[in-house]
């Protein structure tokens, strides 16, 4: 009880310092587990015994037998689903090629590059080799998001990287899966007949089971056959009723199953799935939590000893700055993207759970059957997964510095709302070239806005999804421009610290539009217009309109007929590099006027007779 008990909570308190100093959780986990571990049976213990042993050993441990290895599968299992659930295909046309060839390309590069350098580096069979690599392919989101979380970096390099480690995962976890098959089928590594049917079992299997019972679950869920309070349970259920089938059917096939059951889902758009994401995300933390701590502390001093010498320096740089640049470097070559890019995304590239969890599992099965070699396997592992993820966190902000990816100032838009007004708005600056991200939690609203091809995000803002998303690394300005103004007033004060660094702007409210002497600091466009006030004009003028500056008196003039007015509202300056300046509600306070300036504004054109008489 007291070991259960502890890695609970040594987790959770794990996965808060990894929050806390903007480190990702592996980093602590892995400590951790090789503190209570190893080395507490090697230089704290007066017996020699682990403070946590994972294993049952005839007096103590927590999983009697192979029971940890089927623990490990199910969580994996869990873990790889809710990854598969993330997986938007719309969003996945739109990241390019270049994500492609590096889940095809780059994924070939590793397999066979960090084979050979295993092989000649710690003299490994060639089955083992590959084995070794084809778990080291995966990268990972859980380790990836904390790093890049607080790196502002152009939008094309942090989604390669995002996708990259979400696409990757199941690609490499199949890799292994096939290569342990190879290794243990007829009893050796041979390239046999029987190896290859079992290749084609698991693609078959796994696909079909996933595809099927996905379709099963959605029929189920939306036709009310199961009440909303057993939602989240139920799913968990299908999950691994599927992965145990699955492997029923065709030994390890499970993971695939699991993964192409949480694709299909994650792109039905059924009503149900944002709940069950937040359930699975908050699950897969807290086996995460459990299995790092289970599967570091899993590992003997002896299997240390095995990789402590100059030997796996080789092998690491081999895998870190030769294989890894070179996958990206030909996955890239032809992109748009530019050399000191390609450079960043090259030295990113941590391992995550799939690879520790599925090291440990094969590892320690191929070491009860004797395979030489199998002995290395999980030591090798738990050094690429703790030297890149401590590699890349300590490093990776200052290196983008170095290089010169590190966004200096951060000019994109995060509009809160997404009505008709936010995305008339929302359209005109993302044809501007400004990087704009609509979010709303009415999903009719997310769905006419990415009508438009506008970037839109079905959330709500008292969650901290926002948060992690490391796409809005660019966000820069925040627009709150909801009906809501305590939706407003709550979006300032959450996000204008991480979204906002630029500026953060909300619409008036009803009261403050009436008070002259009220006009808030962070108020948008006008102090006499509010939300009503916007969709009323909009609904009689969808369009936004120009008109050229000549000079400050001009453009205080054109305010003043504006606040005269309730069929224009003044919206940006634009200047003569085509750069665009949010108007604040104290809207005359705006400096400097220069030739060519543009007065940006909602609804009815200017009268060009009544402008020049009010001048004269």
């Amino acid at each position: 009880m007291l070991e259960l008990g502890g890695i609970i909570i040594l987790g959770i308190l794990a996965q808060w310092v990894a929050w806390k100093f903007k480190i990702p959780a592996i980093l602590p986990l892995i400590l951790i587990g090789l503190l209570v571990g190893p080395i507490a049976a090697e230089f704290l213990s007066e017996d020699g015994t682990k403070w946590i042993e994972p294993i049952w050993n005839g007096k103590e441990g927590l999983f009697p037998g192979e029971s940890l290895f089927y623990f490990v599968s199910l969580a994996i299992s869990i873990i790889l689903f809710e990854g598969g659930l993330t997986l938007k295909i719309s969003e996945i046309k739109n990241v390019g090629p270049v994500i492609t060839k590096l889940i095809s390309l780059g994924s070939l590069v590793t397999f066979f590059g960090a084979a050979v350098a295993a092989h000649y580096a710690f003299y490994l069979s060639w089955e083992i080799s590959f084995l070794f690599s084809g778990l080291i392919i995966v990268t990972g989101p859980t380790v990836i998001t904390p790093i890049l979380r607080n790196i502002p970096l152009k939008k094309d390099v942090s989604t390669v990287l995002k996708w990259e480690g979400i696409l990757i995962d199941p690609i490499g976890a199949l890799v292994a899966v096939l290569v342990f098959e190879f290794i243990t089928v007829d009893g050796g590594g041979e390239f046999t007949k029987t190896a290859l049917i079992e290749f084609g079992k698991i693609v078959l299997f796994g696909a079909t089971f996933g595809f099927t019972f996905a379709h099963a679950m959605n029929f189920i869920i939306n036709k009310n056959l199961v009440p909303h309070y057993l939602l989240n349970v139920f799913a968990l259920a299908a999950v691994l009723g599927v992965f145990v089938l699955a492997d029923t059917f065709a030994h390890e096939s499970g993971l695939l199953a699991v993964v192409v059951m949480g694709m299909v889902l994650g792109n039905s758009n059924a009503p149900y799935l944002k709940e069950l994401l937040y359930f699975k995300e908050s699950l897969s933390i807290l086996l995460i939590s459990i299995l790092f701590i289970l599967l570091a502390a899993n590992i003997n001093m002896s299997d240390l000893y095995l990789i402590y010498n100059w030997n796996t320096v080789v092998l690491f740089a081999a895998v870190v700055f030769i294989i890894r640049p070179i996958g990206v470097f030909l996955s890239t070559y032809g992109s748009s993207l530019k050399f000191n890019e390609k450079i960043f995304i090259s030295w990113v590239g941590p391992r995550g759970i799939v690879a520790a969890g599925i090291a440990s599992l094969f590892g320690l099965k191929l070491a009860k059957e004797g395979v030489p070699g199998a002995e290395y396997i999980t030591p090798l592992v738990f050094m690429i997964v703790l030297g890149t993820v401590l590699l890349n966190a300590t490093t990776a902000r200052l290196f983008a510095k170095m290089i010169g990816v590190f966004l200096q100032k951060s000019n994109g838009i995060l509009i809160v709302g997404a009505s008709k007004v936010s995305r008339l708005i929302g359209h005109y600056l993302e044809s501007n070239g400004r990087h704009v991200v609509l979010i709303d939690s009415n999903p009719s609203n997310i769905a006419k806005a990415k009508e438009l091809g506008l970037e839109a995000l079905n959330t709500n803002i008292y969650s901290d999804t926002l948060m992690d998303n490391i796409e809005l690394n660019d966000v820069g300005y925040l627009m709150a421009l909801t009906g809501s103004n305590d939706v407003n007033k709550y979006a300032i004060n959450k996000f204008s610290k991480q979204f906002g660094e630029n500026g953060s702007f909300r619409l008036v409210s009803v009261d403050e539009m009436i008070d002259d002497n009220n006009n808030p600091r962070e108020g948008l466009f006008s102090h006499t217009d509010d939300f009503n006030t916007l969709s009323n004009v909009t609904k009689k003028y969808p369009s936004i309109q120009e008109i050229v500056l000549r000079d400050k008196a001009h453009y205080d003039s054109l305010i003043e007929m504006s606040n005269n007015d309730k069929d224009i509202i003044p919206l940006f300056i634009k200047n003569d590099e085509s750069e665009i300046q949010i108007i604040p509600s104290n809207n005359k306070n705006i400096e400097e006027i220069g030739e060519n300036f543009h007065l940006v504004y909602l609804g009815k054109p200017f009268d060009v007779e009544e402008v020049a008489n009010e001048e004269a």
